[in-house]
Order: structure tokens, then sequence, then C-alpha cells
């Protein structure tokens, strides 16, 4: 790895990233997202990528803690698309298209990678890299999209909510700077062909890497929970469940399959 500091700022080491991004390096940060917040609302340009080494204060989905050690790609993307705030929930799965290109890259046997609604990426039912999307927006109209990535290059939780595991668990370690490179090259791609495609080839493309498809699974929400069968995802990116009383669209809510069980 070569440290040295970053074209954009920071103090930490540096990546060869496409012109696109304009990177924010640090050693340690005590949340990505929140440093790449505060650039936002300072009107850093969409491509801002703020990288950290380690997190002191790394969180997921519903405020979770994301354990933050060294060795891992902890990254956190600025953009500012013309779209709805509604449609900028679609990030998720352009972020995940570009995840599972990137952990398939990286092992050798990329069949076993596949997405989990919302959010994740597994490998072999094995959670290996997770994503957390903010956004700002006034008056209807979007200002800006972070997303937040967490991906486990070589080490993992060993006591973690749900199974986890890591590129090097998994025989493939890689430094965690070409890990950036690659997944930036692969997001880059991914965006692009949102913007100008719009969602459902992004929803095409991850429904072939869905995992569990057709399958049990357990939807747990603020007040409620309950089982059915994965059967897909509505035009939005909403979940689709069939249950013994009906089909159930799911919009927000924390999913378990069997591996999770």
């Amino acid at each position: 790895m070569t440290l040295s500091l970053s074209p954009a700022g920071g103090s930490g080491p540096l990546a060869d990233l496409p012109g696109f991004y304009h990177l924010h390096s640090h050693y340690q940060l005590g949340s990505t997202n929140d440093e790449a917040r505060e650039l936002a609302e300072h009107d850093a340009p969409e491509g801002t990528v703020v990288w950290a080494l380690e997190q002191d204060a790394g969180r997921g989905r519903r405020g979770k803690e994301w354990v933050s050690p060294p060795g891992n790609l902890y990254a956190s993307l600025l953009l500012r698309p013309h779209c709805s705030p509604a449609a900028a929930a679609q990030l998720s799965f352009v972020t995940a298209l570009a995840l599972h290109a990137t952990v398939a890259q990286a092992i050798s046997a990329p069949d076993r990678v596949r997405l989990k609604w919302p959010n994740d990426v597994l490998i072999t039912g094995r959670k290996v890299a997770g994503i957390l999307l903010e956004s700002h927006a006034g008056g209807g109209v979007l200002n800006w999209v972070i997303v937040g990535t967490g991906l486990n290059v070589i080490s993992f939780p060993p006591e973690a909510e749900r199974p986890a595991t890591s590129l090097a668990a998994e025989g493939e370690p890689a430094g965690v700077d070409h890990v950036l490179e690659d997944y930036a090259g692969h997001f880059l791609s991914w965006y692009r062909r949102w913007l100008d495609n719009g969602f459902a080839e992004i929803r095409a493309e991850w429904l072939k890497l869905a995992y569990g498809l057709g399958g049990p699974i357990e939807v747990r929400l603020a007040h409620e929970q309950f089982h059915g069968v994965f059967q897909g995802l509505d035009p939005t990116g909403a979940l689709i469940v069939d249950t013994q009383s009906g089909r159930r669209v799911v919009a927000a809510g924390d999913v378990y399959q069997p591996a999770d069980l």
C-alpha cells in the first residue's frame, strides 16, 4: 500500500481511482459517513470519497455498531443525482451490484457470492459486506446521498449477530487499497447504467444474484414479524413476500433467511 497524502484531502493512504472521484483518505476516523456528510454540507462535489483504514464509531443500518478494525474497507461516497428522494433508495441496489463484482473478482469461486435484501453481500450465506445509505432533501428535492460501504477484507467479527466472513477467510487476501480501486471502478460503471437506463436493469441484475429467492424468509418490522416465501422485488425495489394470508410488499425492514436462523 502506498502511504502518502491523497490529492483531495485527508492524511491517509493513496488509492488510484477513476477521474470521477475526489479522494479524502485517513488512517482513522470516527465514521466515514459522518465525515462525508460534513463535506456534503460544505458543497463538496459529487464523487467525493471518504476512506479510512480504521473507524472508532462505525455504524450500520438502524444505528447498529459496525466493528471497524484496521485492514478492512470503510468508505463513503457522496453523490448528487438528479432524482427524487424515493428513487435515491435504489442506489443501495446499485452499490450491491458493484460490491458483488468486487467480491466475485477477489475470490476463486464467484458463484458463491449472493446479494441479500436490502443491503448485504454474502459468500456462501455469510456476510462479507454491508451498505448504509443516508440522504438529505428539502422541499421534495434531493440534495445529496451518501453511500457508506464496509467490506471485510482481512477480518470479520466472530460474534456477529449473523454469520460473517472475509475475503481472507475465503482464502483470497487482498490489499484494501486494491479492493477500494476495484469497487470504485465497478460502482462508477453501475451508477452510470442506473443514470442512463433507470432501475429496471438494476433490479433484473440484482434478482439474478439474490440470496434465497423462492425460499423461506422471516421479516421483522417495528411492530410485527411474519414468515413467508421470498418472491422478488417490486418495480421500486420493495421486497415481495407471499404469506399464508396473502402477498406482502415491504419497503423497509429486517429479513432473516435460513443462514441467519
